[in-house]
């Protein structure tokens, strides 16, 4: 086990703080954008209280404590750092050929295996849950300066009294209903920002006829799936895909060609369904490749972001390999 992952126990009988690692990890999952800086982060936070406890005066909550000690620590973290986006954040939508797939020069918003960003709540808070850990939504909160994302994710998400805010940043409570407004105000400019549509049984089974497509590597049927508008990108790369039908010329050209014999399993991210999927390796068998998460509306593909990035299998239980 990781050193960012290696459970801590609270040194006296108060409580154990290893069991708020879940819901601080999706805190700061949605403060920084990214589940291995979030992971880190709340390592930081469990080691900062296992050494203060005796200093904890318990006039909060210990919850109450560890989320000022987190909020610190992601402030910390996003002092003079680069805003996490997506690649559709930048600049206009590339031609469908390899030589634009460019350089990755900046910070991604990666995906969160939900086991590790969602605790165990009631079904309504569940839903709610789920929706503040939508892509979108988590990069749209990356436009807020550092303290309204935690105001905001505080109030709405977590759904915290202003005093209790005000409280744990040290600020006032006409300061953090400023923010808000403000954060809010931020947030209805961003598209995908509101909620979107749960997963029904249409869109999952929309899920499956993409799975056993792809599988085929039938790109003519896959394009079929795609609504005319919809967009494929592929963190890290910055190059983005606009239009069903470059989609489908990108994809069966080289390296997107190499796709071709890979197989999909089906997993829980960013409280959506999504997709691990391993590609054929010269080695044999087939290898840890891409986590695929897939918006839809109305019967069609909306948005395909495929996170190239093989270290997330583990976060998700998965293996680097299969047979």
């Amino acid at each position: 086990m990781s050193s960012a992952t290696a459970p801590l126990s609270a040194p006296t009988a108060e409580g154990d703080l290893e069991e708020f690692r879940v819901e601080l990890t999706g805190y700061c999952y949605r403060m920084l954008g990214s589940l291995f800086d979030a992971e880190d982060a709340v390592q930081e936070t469990l080691l900062r209280a296992w050494r203060g406890w005796n200093g904890f005066d318990g006039r909060s909550s210990t919850r109450t404590w560890l989320y000022r000690i987190a909020t610190n620590v992601c402030l910390d973290l996003l002092r003079g750092q680069r805003r996490r986006a997506l690649p559709t954040d930048f600049g206009d939508p590339s031609p469908p050929v390899a030589p634009s797939l460019g350089d990755a020069e900046t910070g991604w918003v990666g995906p969160a295996a939900d086991a590790a960003v969602l605790p165990t709540a009631d079904p309504a808070e569940l839903a709610v849950l789920r929706d503040s850990v939508r892509l979108a939504f988590v990069a749209a909160l990356q436009h807020l300066p550092p303290r309204q994302r935690a105001v905001l994710i505080l109030r709405d998400v977590l759904r915290w009294h202003a005093d209790e805010v005000a409280g744990l940043l040290g600020t006032s409570v006409p300061a953090v209903n400023s923010a808000l407004q403000r954060a809010r105000a931020t947030l209805a400019e961003r598209a995908g920002a509101t909620p979107g549509p749960a997963l029904d049984e249409e869109h999952l089974d929309l899920l499956d006829r993409y799975v056993r497509v792809f599988e085929r590597y039938d790109i003519d049927a896959l394009v079929g799936l795609l609504r005319e508008d919809a967009v494929h990108s592929m963190p890290p790369y910055p190059m983005w895909l606009s239009g069903a039908a470059d989609i489908g010329r990108w994809m069966v050209s080289w390296p997107a060609s190499g796709c071709q014999g890979s197989r999909l399993l089906r997993v829980s991210a960013n409280g959506r369904a999504a997709l691990a999927q391993y590609r054929p390796d010269r080695a044999g068998g087939r290898r840890a490749f891409s986590i695929q998460l897939i918006d839809v509306a109305d019967g069609r593909i909306t948005r395909l972001t495929h996170f190239l990035e093989p270290a997330l299998f583990a976060r998700f239980g998965l293996p680097d390999r299969i047979a």
